[in-house]
């Protein structure tokens, strides 16, 4: 039966990620930087245990499956483990279990202090070590490290099986160390190379083992780095303190232009402390500029929906994000047909991937187009990038860009000509969903049957009308009133079909979907929030929405469901049919501020940060499971959710913009906030360097019953603030 239920999973989903077993310990720790990252147990070890995540990988390969380290082969014990604050590295606590216990050797537990710090660095993982000796007699002790690669592909660790894999090349012992490797089907050879700062007292292919001998109160240091190389790709090697300091440098340039956010209080702050943070470590330095990698481990790479919407959460907070995501994804935009990418002119990517499997096509997301959204996300994006920061300059180089996305949306994203964007699958082994909603029962009628393609989404029309209008705009600052006049045209013509095909009056709410029959699926789902966000929906019909996403059956107390529990397909347990994304939540609660339901936006907020002040780091994953919520417990986890996840980190950004009515205008230097609110477990709230153009102003918010009260603390250059109430 269970062969049978996994044949089935795979006929109907083959990138589903398979969870084979719980974890034995849930609190992974997480570190990133650039093409790598690496998932740790608490201890700092990697061991192929629960769903089999742990490990170091670099561009799409597992470059090391086991790390253990040992006190003459037996396990430390854990006295603590964090990843700093600023997320660059992890700090673990040990000491040692008894040894030669009832020897003249003896070492009675808690004798030896372990210090134990690792951090990634341009394609290396650096581990420093730090013993000390606080017992009062010598010790004599083997520190051990044992290693292991299997240069799977994320796929294959994901749960994916192949046919065949290339070929492990035999361990080859070095002075200082061990190099394991592997030439792939792709032709690549892949090497870890294990680098210790002394020569190992002995060592194989699987340990490297160091005689310590300390005396009371003596200390001692050795360092391990983990060396990714891939093709002709040799990392240089640097000191533990000149990675560590490079490190340090590249964040400080990277949260310059960041605005600061702090409150009264203390568990709000490590929220946002915490998220800003996870998107710093998220983000990548491209040739083109910053790009935050959607999340690890499953999604450590560029996607064009999360990185989109990434940066609409965090623009007020520092455009630069939106800047490099729209000059990443100008750059890899669709210039031809190719139907196995479903890429077609004009088209932004879904999602690129490197690895072996991508490189050989066993899976198509090598360079993907198959996400229906991305395209008039990326005309949004563009627009409120400008309305942000008034760089013209930036938006007459990306024009060409905007103007293909566009004549896409146009013509090949609506092949009937109903003025609706759809999507059907192309590729063989594309997503059958391409909206945010991609597993392949996201999208479903009220009796539970699964829509057939093409299928043309809610908020896909939500987020088209949205990107006319913001082209209209882009089109008018350029001096192209001629373009701008059709645009428009356009988008009031989609909102009065959108109005008359989507409307359900039995739900109350919009339609989550029309098939391929143009039959509309009439469910209740979070889908029809983001129709607020954009602006599609009617005045008196966003409050109906509002009022049916905030009743229990879709509101579970920490957050809205993606479905009600009424749909005969809800499942709190489920991936997109009754859980609850941070990230739909800040869109959709910056549609309730945009029709002026703040305390709709405010009771949003308070619900995901309730759910912060129980989870691990107060970080929040990419989802959690919707069941109600229950007094004085956190949430149902779900099992194989991605933290850090980018677009959930940057939820509170737009949570909070929502609730302050946050706009920053560019154009004219202008900030405003239009009838700003704060939730009740907030008394003050501080924004510093919140920056428009070279000026920038500190804001203090305090709340007074119902109102707020909004001070200048501190103004730089030339620049107006207006609240408006």
């Amino acid at each position: 039966m269970r062969a049978r239920l996994e044949e089935l999973i795979r006929f109907q989903d083959e990138f589903y990620i398979l969870a084979s077993s719980s974890r034995i310990d849930d609190r992974t720790r997480v570190l990133k930087h650039a093409d790598t990252f690496a998932v740790f147990d608490r201890f700092g070890d990697i061991a192929p245990v629960g769903f089999g995540e742990l490990g170091l990988y670099h561009d799409g390969t597992r470059f090391l499956s086991r790390l253990a380290l040992t006190f003459d082969h037996r396990r430390p014990l854990l006295l603590g483990s964090t990843v700093t604050e600023d997320s660059t590295r992890l700090a673990v606590d040990l000491t040692n279990p008894d040894l030669h216990i009832d020897t003249p050797q003896a070492v009675p537990r808690g004798s030896l202090y372990l210090s134990r710090e690792m951090l990634l660095w341009q394609g290396v993982c650096y581990q420093q070590l730090r013993i000390g000796n606080y017992g009062r007699s010598v010790a004599h002790v083997s520190l051990g490290v044992e290693v292991d690669a299997d240069f799977a592909d994320i796929f294959e660790v994901r749960g994916m099986k192949r046919a065949r894999t290339g070929t492990r090349t035999p361990p080859t012992s070095e002075e200082f160390g061990v190099r394991l490797g592997y030439r792939g089907l792709d032709g690549v050879q892949r090497q870890l190379a294990v680098r210790c700062s002394e020569r190992p007292a002995h060592g194989g292919a699987g340990e490297l083992a160091f005689e310590i001998r300390l005396e009371p109160h003596q200390h001692k240091t050795v360092i391990v780095a983990f060396v990714c190389e891939r093709g002709d790709e040799r990392p240089h090697m640097l000191s533990y303190e000149e990675a560590l300091g490079n490190l340090e440098r590249a964040l400080a340039e990277a949260r310059h232009g960041d605005c600061i956010v702090t409150s009264s209080n203390e568990l709000f702050n490590d929220w946002v402390h915490c998220s800003i943070s996870d998107l710093h470590m998220m983000v990548t330095e491209t040739p083109h500029g910053p790009y935050p990698y959607a999340g690890a481990p499953w999604f450590s790479t560029p996607f064009g929906r999360d990185g989109l919407i990434t940066a609409l959460e965090t623009l007020w907070v520092n455009p630069a994000i939106a800047r490099g995501v729209l000059s990443f994804l100008a750059a890899y935009q669709a210039d031809r047909v190719d139907t196995d990418r479903d890429a077609q002119p004009g088209k932004i990517l879904h999602e690129a991937r490197g690895g072996e499997m991508a490189a050989l096509g066993e899976v198509p997301f090598g360079r993907y187009y198959g996400s229906v959204d991305s395209t008039p996300l990326f005309v949004m994006l563009a627009g409120a990038y400008y309305r942000r920061t008034g760089d013209l300059e930036f938006i007459r180089g990306l024009w060409p860009n905007v103007q293909r996305a566009l004549h896409w949306m146009e013509h090949d994203g609506d092949p009937d000509g109903d003025g609706f964007l759809e999507y059907a699958r192309r590729a063989a082994h594309g997503l059958v969903q391409q909206g945010w909603k991609d597993s392949f029962d996201a999208v479903f009628h009220a009796d539970g049957s699964l829509a057939e393609p093409p299928i043309a989404l809610c908020e896909v029309q939500g987020y088209a009308y949205a990107a006319y209008r913001a082209a209209a705009g882009l089109a008018r600052a350029l001096g192209l009133e001629r373009r701008a006049r059709p645009l428009l045209r356009r988008a009031a013509a989609l909102r009065d079909a959108f109005e008359q095909k989507f409307w359900c009056e039995e739900i109350a709410s919009y339609a989550l979907a029309l098939d391929g029959a143009k039959q509309p699926c009439r469910v209740r789902t979070s889908n029809a929030g983001h129709c607020l966000y954009t602006g599609i929906a009617r005045s008196d019909r966003a409050a109906r929405v509002m009022n049916a996403l905030m009743c229990e059956d879709c509101f579970s107390g920490s957050g809205i469901r993606t479905a009600s529990t009424r749909e005969l397909r809800y499942n709190p347990m489920s991936y997109h049919n009754g859980s609850v994304w941070p990230h739909d939540n800040a869109l959709i609660a910056a549609g309730f501020a945009r029709y002026g339901f703040h305390d709709a936006a405010l009771r949003v907020l308070t619900g995901l940060f309730e759910v912060s002040t129980y989870l691990d780091m107060h970080r929040m994953p990419e989802l959690f499971c919707g069941f109600p919520r229950r007094a004085g417990s956190g949430p149902t986890l779900y099992p194989v959710a991605c933290a850090p996840q980018s677009w959930a980190a940057a939820s509170v950004f737009m949570l909070l913009g929502a609730c302050l009515g946050l706009s920053l205008d560019g154009t004219r230097r202008r900030i405003s906030m239009r009838r700003p609110v704060l939730p009740e477990f907030l008394e003050d709230l501080h924004l510093r360097n919140l920056c428009v153009g070279d000026a920038s102003v500190d804001l203090r918010f305090e709340r007074h019953g119902h109102d707020v009260g909004v001070n200048v603390v501190y103004r730089r250059g030339d620049l107006e603030v207006m609240v408006l109430k």
